[in-house]
């Protein structure tokens, strides 16, 4: 079982993200439209006042179950270990043990 306080810091970032959604998306777009370089280093000025921990790419998915943060199935949002363990057990429907 992961800390909770990094599960909780995980949610904190997911809140931030949520809420600066839409300004990090329109501001994007306006990079792209606007042709002078100086108008674009203004944009970039604004997304880059913007808290760090609202950006997507600082989003870390867990397993649900666990919080365990690496080998994570994005189809699952389970953990490679909890999902074979589930599998095995026969309480994922559709999902079928590999055997060779």
């Amino acid at each position: 079982m992961e800390k909770k306080s990094l599960i909780q810091r995980e949610k904190k970032r997911q809140k931030l993200e949520q809420k600066y959604h839409s300004i990090r998306r329109s501001s994007k777009k306006e990079i792209s439209k606007v042709p002078s370089l100086s108008d674009k280093w203004e944009i970039y000025g604004k997304l880059q006042s913007l808290p760090r921990n609202s950006a997507p790419t600082r989003h870390h998915r867990r397993c649900f179950l666990t919080g365990r943060p690496k080998a994570n199935y994005q189809d699952f949002g389970l953990s490679g270990h909890i999902l074979r363990e589930m599998v095995h057990a026969y309480l994922l429907p559709g999902a079928t043990r590999s055997s060779w």
